[in-house]
C-alpha cells in the first residue's frame, strides 16, 4: 500500500509534529504576581492545506481548585507583542476581520491542565503564522466562555509569550 496515497490530513499532521520544523514559537512565561512558576512553548506550522497548526505545550499551570488537579485556560492571540508590566500591554484580541467573539482569528481552543500540565494541538485556517508574527500568545486564567464580548470573559492574563519566528 502506498504511504501517501493513503494519507490523511491527520497523519500528515502527525507528521508535521514529529519531524516538522516550526515556522514560529511563543515562549510563555508566567505572571509573577499570580503565576510566577508557569512556563511553555506554543510552535506554529506551515501546513500544506493552507492554515497553521498549532501545537502547545504548559508546565506549573494554576491550581484553581474548581475540578481538583484539572482546569480549562483560555488561549488567545493578542494584538501587541508587549508582554511587560504584568501583561497589560497585550491589546485586544487579535482580530482583523472585525468578527464577533469568538469568530474571530484570535481566539483559539482552550488549554486543559491537568496537575499543573496541560498538552494541545489543532489546525487553524483563520490566520498565517506570518500575520502573528511579533503578536503576544497569551493564557487567561479562566476558560473562555465562548459567548460574552468582546473576548469570552477569560479573566486576567497568567501567560504571555511573543510569537517569533523560529530560526534554528
Amino acid at each position: 500500500m502506498n504511504q501517501s496515497a493513503a494519507a490523511t490530513p491527520g497523519d500528515q499532521f502527525a507528521q508535521i509534529l514529529r519531524f516538522g520544523t516550526p515556522a514560529a514559537l511563543a515562549w510563555v512565561h508566567g505572571n509573577t504576581s499570580f503565576a510566577p512558576a508557569l512556563s511553555g512553548v506554543v510552535r506554529f506550522y506551515d501546513t500544506p492545506y493552507g492554515g497553521v497548526l498549532v501545537e502547545g505545550e504548559f508546565f506549573q499551570l494554576p491550581n484553581k481548585g474548581i475540578l481538583g488537579s484539572t482546569a480549562f485556560y483560555a488561549m488567545h492571540i493578542h494584538e501587541n507583542g508587549d508582554c511587560s508590566a504584568s501583561f497589560t500591554h497585550t491589546g485586544g484580541h487579535y482580530n482583523p476581520t472585525h468578527t464577533e467573539h469568538p469568530w474571530h482569528s484570535g481566539d483559539l481552543l482552550p488549554i486543559m491542565g491537568n496537575e499543573g500540565y496541560g498538552w494541545i494541538a489543532f489546525y487553524d485556517k483563520r490566520f498565517t503564522v506570518a500575520e502573528i508574527l511579533g503578536r503576544s500568545l497569551v493564557l487567561h486564567l479562566n476558560a473562555d466562555d465562548f459567548t460574552s464580548q468582546p473576548s469570552g470573559n477569560s479573566g486576567m492574563i497568567i501567560g504571555c509569550g511573543i510569537v517569533r519566528k523560529y530560526t534554528p
